[in-house]
């Protein structure tokens, strides 16, 4: 049988997060792919160590992040260097293709659904595997994307103070929006590409965990489908969080019938309308967690001061800071380059917590400064962890209404 290693490299962590990992999704992903005539071992280095010297006949490296890259660099010369052939893929390897050509002895680019991981496979058992397998673009059928494998995870490791991690779930590809921070458009498509629901449905129910993260990139891209999709999913009593959902009564009525939790919400400016948006959310049950992208070109200082105070007089219940990071492919990226405002390429430092560029109405080193200045203001008065401890309350009050609460040593004996 051949033996299969699935690599997910660690990275350096953003310091102003609450330390906990959560299972990652892309990799997941790409092991329902691989046939079960494999044996298939995955290593998540950030739970997990890395046993170079394992019986294996090829090595898969995942990864998603920018900042992946150098430790992912590490761990392909490693095994090159032992002689086992290592393939990469995932969203760093589209978005850095270029310069990851070469790095290893084959690159994968694209979606690994309709039988397209598994021939990658059967040519490495043949002796003929290709330097690259270009499917940049070219998507599979939505109906061909079955359930996550998440039997590859050490479930035990994905816990935080006691609490059992979010498991991840998509339930569309695509994005038919394109901002201006994000390479989303360019990796999955501007072409919406929704799941059939009863497929998410039915991956939804065989999960045993009741709290879930659809990661989808927007719960706003077709009204009739999401509708659908919150109906399909009430009946499962999940408690779910996401990306932002349509902004319309009906529909964040529905999410919350729906078992909605949380939602993450970007917060780009002081007005009405993200007022508007998270009363709605909160008014409904739904907490709020802000993503607020700091050093865009219509920000200064005092901008990021009154956005931290507005925050607090919405009553957000967790905010998330970022600096505006020139990923490649994303198109602010193009823009700061010809103006020559890319400070450098050390992709170790792309984390979002650093400034890597010329911000315009600030120097990088006032916006280093005014990233420290909202996460340490937002969280003066009640500290992150007891907001988090309020939002874990709210779902656990969600789930005794309705029945679906398992106490904490069930939980564990349940899923381990």
């Amino acid at each position: 049988m051949t033996a299969v290693s699935l690599i997910y490299p660690k990275w350096n962590k953003i310091p102003e997060q609450t330390e906990f990992h959560l299972p990652p999704h892309g990799p997941v992903c790409v092991a329902a792919c691989v046939p079960e005539e494999y044996e298939l071992t995955f290593i998540d280095e950030n739970v997990d160590d890395i046993d170079f010297g394992a019986d294996v006949d090829v090595v898969l490296v995942s990864m998603m992040l920018t900042c992946q890259l150098p430790r992912g660099k590490e761990i392909i010369a490693k095994f090159r260097e032992l002689g086992k052939p290592v393939i990469i893929g995932g969203i760093a390897a589209m978005l850095h293709s270029e310069e990851l050509y070469g790095v290893a002895d084959s690159i994968f680019l694209g979606e690994t659904e309709d039988g397209r991981l598994a021939g990658v496979l059967n040519d490495v058992e043949n002796g003929q595997l290709k330097d690259k397998y270009d499917y940049f673009h070219d998507f599979p059928p939505i109906d061909s994307v079955g359930p996550a494998r998440r039997s590859i995870l050490h479930a035990e490791r994905y816990v935080y103070r006691g609490v059992k991690m979010v498991d991840l779930v998509h339930a569309s590809r695509g994005c038919r929006f394109n901002c201006f921070p994000c390479a989303t458009a360019f990796l999955g498509g501007r072409q919406f590409r929704p799941r059939p629901v009863d497929t998410v449905v039915k991956e939804l129910a065989a999960i045993d965990n009741n709290r879930i993260f659809l990661v989808d990139n927007s719960l706003a891209q077709d009204r009739q489908w999401v509708m659908d999709l919150f109906e399909g999913i009430k009946p499962l009593k999940k408690k779910w969080i996401s990306h932002p959902i349509l902004d319309e009564e009906a529909v964040v009525k529905k999410a919350a019938e729906a078992g909605c939790w949380y939602v993450y919400q970007a917060v780009f400016d002081t007005s009405d309308v993200i007022r508007d948006r998270v009363k709605r959310l909160k008014d409904h049950g739904i907490g709020v967690e802000a993503a607020v992208l700091l050093g865009t070109d219509n920000q200064d200082a005092d901008y990021i001061k009154r956005l931290v105070d507005f925050l607090l007089e919405i009553d957000i219940d967790m905010a998330e800071f970022s600096i505006l990071t020139p990923f490649p492919h994303a198109p602010v990226t193009e823009k700061y380059a010809k103006e020559g405002r890319i400070l450098h390429t050390d992709w170790n430092r792309y984390t979002t917590a650093e400034v890597v560029y010329h911000p315009k109405l600030m120097t990088p080193e006032v916006l280093q400064e005014m990233y420290h200045y909202a996460w340490d203001n937002f969280y003066k008065e009640m500290p992150q962890s007891l907001r988090m401890a309020r939002l874990f309350a709210d779902v656990v009050r969600k789930e005794m209404d309705d029945g679906s609460y398992v106490p904490r040593h069930l939980s564990a004996n349940r899923s381990w």
